[in-house]
């Protein structure tokens, strides 16, 4: 019995099966390097999909950071302790001023969780507006507003306080080309009368500057800012969902939203901002924060102990010192100008499409319907896998491959990864 074949056995036996495995012959991956994870044989993979080791698998800096809070003191935040208020500061030194006030979690799901919560207590009202394909996390309440959940296999619909705006995708959407913005705003503006007609009030509006598992989407010009007037406008609460694009992952800004020229009222942070440790935050207005001091008390057992804290603040210093951001543009652009190389030959390549490293490619059976291609994206990725470079595909048709690596991955791996996908679409 192969190694490989006995620790899935084992896996079988003592996990559930809801827990998945990528790829159609799993990795069993025992160590990782900057852009690089290695497997019990030796060999070696580029890592072209994990976003949430955001500078660099098993970083020298950010695991001595770790170490050395470790052997010092962790606890939790009902202590004074100035290694929490070194990185909140560091962390709110690159967000707008008007966000200025931080609750630490562990996860993604933790924190939109809890921005549904503030938003919910300004508003007295559960009402909540959502995009079509979004993912916002695994808890039930998240799973009520994620669309790529609720609508998916073993989903039930969201419930009736949950309202879907149409996947603002430019490309394969119901409005389509650069123009279009403006009408999936009004698919908003629908929204907000129907919740007012009944009654009622609107709570928030939560999105992705970039859709993630929606498909890597770039929302058309026009959308998000005309929305989140429109949600002002009635008195509700914009919450960005940075988990997966934030940290200069985009290039040319720092955040997401940023790229929308739009100022949320929340942001909720996770995964790359502990570059694979379990730390997440939610950032919002003092206003908000005050109201939500209502008497009931926020802790968080793990949230913002030191270790947690230590290790985010390393992962901002590495961004900076290394110049990841910059790194992200630059390699970004190249990939993404390569890529739409390889679309002038492939007529399975539909659309390129995203910002910094943060891609996506649209895999489509067809130019004239832009039928998604799912067969083919899923051979693809594993083609890939077998040729040594790791990616996935998302999106609502399971179509779009996703390129989100580690923010050291550079030119010469970008290079790599367009002619190794040059081969094997060329056998297709």
């Amino acid at each position: 019995m192969s190694d490989n074949h006995r620790i899935q056995k084992l896996r079988n036996k003592y996990l559930s099966q809801s827990f998945s495995l990528s790829y159609d012959e799993p990795l069993h991956l025992v160590s990782g390097r900057g852009q690089y994870l290695y497997d019990s044989k030796g060999n070696e993979y580029l890592d072209a999909v994990n976003n949430i080791q955001h500078v660099g698998h098993s970083h020298p800096k950010v695991t001595e950071a770790a170490n050395e809070q470790f052997k010092k003191l962790n606890t939790n935040t009902r202590y004074l302790d100035e290694t929490i208020l070194d990185y909140a500061r560091a962390l709110t030194d690159k967000l707008p001023s008007s966000l200025n006030k931080c609750y630490f979690t562990n996860s993604g799901s933790e924190s939109n969780d809890l921005a549904l919560r503030i938003a919910r207590n300004h508003s007295n009202s559960k009402e909540t507006i959502v995009l079509e394909g979004a993912y916002h996390g695994h808890v039930t309440s998240l799973i009520e507003i994620s669309p790529y959940k609720h609508d998916g296999p073993g989903g039930k619909g969201p419930p009736d306080y949950v309202h879907v705006v149409p996947i603002p995708d430019p490309y394969r959407g119901i409005y389509r080309g650069p123009s279009s913005g403006l009408k999936y705003a009004a698919e908003v503006e629908t929204i907000l009368h129907e919740i007012r007609s009944n009654g009622k009030r609107v709570s928030s509006f939560i999105f992705e500057p970039i859709m993630g598992c929606g498909g890597q989407i770039i929302p058309p010009n026009g959308f998000l800012s005309s929305s989140l007037k429109m949600i002002r406008d009635h008195q509700g609460i914009c919450i960005a969902d940075e988990v997966q694009v934030g940290f200069g992952r985009m290039g040319d800004s720092f955040w997401g939203f940023e790229t929308q020229d739009i100022v949320p009222d929340i942001v909720s942070l996770g995964k790359s901002i502990g570059n694979g440790h379990p730390l997440s935050v939610v950032v919002t207005s003092e206003e908000l924060s005050d109201e939500f001091n209502n008497g009931m008390e926020y802790f968080n057992s793990f949230g913002g102990n030191p270790v947690s804290c230590a290790i985010g603040l390393a992962v901002l210093n590495v961004i900076e010192e290394e110049e990841l951001q910059k790194n992200a543009l630059k390699v970004g652009n190249k990939l993404k100008s390569l890529l739409n190389e390889l679309k002038s030959v492939h007529d399975i390549i539909g659309d390129v499409r995203g910002k910094g490293l943060f891609l996506g490619i649209e895999i489509i059976k067809d130019l004239a319907t832009l039928e998604p291609y799912q067969k083919m994206a899923h051979k693809i990725v594993n083609e890939m896998r077998n040729k040594g470079i790791l990616l996935s595909s998302d999106g609502p048709d399971h179509n779009v491959i996703k390129i989100k690596p580690p923010m050291v991955f550079n030119g010469a791996n970008a290079l790599f990864l367009v002619e190794t996908l040059d081969k094997i679409l060329s056998k297709k």
